[in-house]
């Protein structure tokens, strides 16, 4: 199951920039503990099922897990030994731009120690610097 959105209104979409801090999703919202990316980037529908299969086979249907990205991104790319020009390549794939302070998973109602393991496998498999973050509670 590939992560992409049902519809747009454009189908292709420029590069776009990097610029920037994360503005959204920079605190643990939902659950306990989550994994907050340090570089800016893009991660893509592949990597973020990697991830969500990765937690949810280390808890053994333990505890909850939330995906704070999604790819609404279109990455486009033309067949391989094709000439310059004639316009731009087809959608290959999805991608969701991060930037520095955004959370990329939560997990809950699990221990610490767990959820360090878990998320520092999924950390594994999307190849940018990421760190343990946990719950600030609000006073």
């Amino acid at each position: 199951m590939a992560l992409m959105p049902k519809r747009t209104k454009f189908r292709k979409r420029q590069k776009g920039s990097f610029a920037g801090l994360s503005r959204a999703a920079n605190f643990v919202h939902f659950g306990d503990f989550g994994i907050q990316v340090l570089e800016r980037g893009w991660i893509t529908n592949q990597q973020i099922e990697a991830c969500r299969v990765t937690i949810n086979r280390y808890f053994q249907r333990k505890g909850k897990v939330w995906i704070r990205i999604f790819p609404d991104k279109p990455v486009t790319k033309k067949p391989a030994e094709v000439r310059m020009g004639k316009g731009k390549g087809a959608v290959d794939h999805w991608v969701a731009v991060v930037r520095p302070g955004r959370i990329l998973f939560e997990v809950g109602n699990v221990p610490r120690d767990q959820a360090q393991n878990a998320l520092r496998r999924a950390a594994a498999k999307l190849g940018l610097k990421t760190r343990f973050v946990e719950r600030v509670e609000e006073v």
